[in-house]
């Protein structure tokens, strides 16, 4: 298969599907409360894409070249009967991991049936440890405990190792870097410290922050020391390094000091079927309406192919205070 490259010769390698914008938690860089209430209006379910839909696009994009799907929301596992969707992922052509990023609410109920469906791997979002501190962060007082059943019950699952992302903002949970790392240490799972980017417009970012993967790298590295790693892929966003005590392994994701657009190869794939070629950008292009419009497959597939070779998306690397302020679609509609 000859790889469909854009712009910047990356090829269409991942694809990132929100399969609902609705979420159960209101986390201020993605959902804050007072944007997100009781009066918000979610898509209408007529409006979001079946796992039929899905489906088809997925086998397109996998003519493509796209060989990892990860399902996304707002919270996917909100999405009724999610493992019919991922039993059907699994079984496509080309597709050879089908991951899912939650925030690990309702994981403990679901791993199994994941796992059995087809799921090959996890990612769970945990910004601390410490009930209060977490309790604020997702705003609807959510306690930790239930989400570490979550990453337990998708482990004895065999969706191992685990990654838990924790996004860090300065002054709100920086200071729990080191007990995040000392609880993941032993358990098998590879905790990624995120920088906290200017996704949407509603979680009033600032680079001040932002604590930069450095200072992370060097606050960690004062307890345990580390040794870097090579990427396990072309297009791997995490900078891994190992704990030289053989304690495990974590991941740097730095959007913001360290920008890797030049590797980028994810496409997003957004709830009521609009293509994303940026996490960062303002707008998406309609699939959906091709899919119940009665086009072909054929003319689906050539649309896909023209949206990624005009693709030039440098976001990360063109950021400053302005481009903060751009419109930009939001991290619950385009799946982070």
């Amino acid at each position: 298969m000859t790889a469909t490259l854009d712009q910047r010769a990356r090829s269409l390698r991942d694809l990132r599907i929100s399969v609902t914008d609705r979420c159960n938690f209101r986390c201020g860089y993605c959902m804050p409360k007072e944007l997100f209430g009781r009066g918000f209006a979610f898509l209408p379910r007529a409006e979001l894409l079946s796992f039929e839909e899905i489906t088809r696009l997925a086998r397109l994009f996998a003519e493509q070249g796209v060989t990892k799907v990860r399902l996304t929301g707002g919270e996917p596992l909100l999405r009724r009967d999610l493992e019919r969707l991922v039993e059907k992922l699994a079984v496509l052509d080309g597709i050879t991991d089908v991951a899912l990023t939650t925030n690990g609410a309702m994981l403990a109920g679901k791993a199994r049936a994941l796992a059995d469906a087809g799921l090959t791997r996890v990612t769970v979002s945990l910004d601390a440890l410490d009930d209060d501190v977490f309790g604020a962060i997702n705003d609807v007082g959510f306690p930790v405990a239930r989400v570490l059943a979550g990453i337990d019950a998708a482990a004895d699952a065999g969706l191992t190792p685990v990654k838990v992302n924790m996004v860090v903002r300065r002054g709100v949970n920086d200071h729990c870097l080191l007990p995040m790392a000392d609880l993941f240490r032993h358990r098998g799972h590879t905790l990624r410290f995120i920088e906290f980017m200017d996704v949407g417009t509603t979680n009033h970012w600032t680079l001040n922050d932002v604590v930069p993967v450095a200072e992370i790298l060097r606050t960690i590295e004062a307890s345990w020391p580390l040794q870097p790693l090579q990427p396990n892929h072309q297009g791997e966003v995490a900078a891994r390094y190992r704990y030289r005590d053989g304690a495990g392994e974590i991941g740097l994701i730095a959007s913001v000091t360290r920008p890797f657009c030049a590797s980028c190869t994810r496409a997003r794939l957004s709830a009521e079927g609009k293509l994303h070629t940026c996490l960062f950008a303002a707008g998406g292009h309609d699939l959906r309406a091709l899919l119940r419009g009665g086009a072909s497959d054929e003319e689906i597939a050539r649309r896909l192919r023209s949206i990624w070779i005009a693709r030039a998306d440098r976001y990360s690397e063109a950021r400053s205070p302005l481009t903060a302020r751009r419109p930009k679609v939001e991290m619950s509609y385009i799946g982070g």
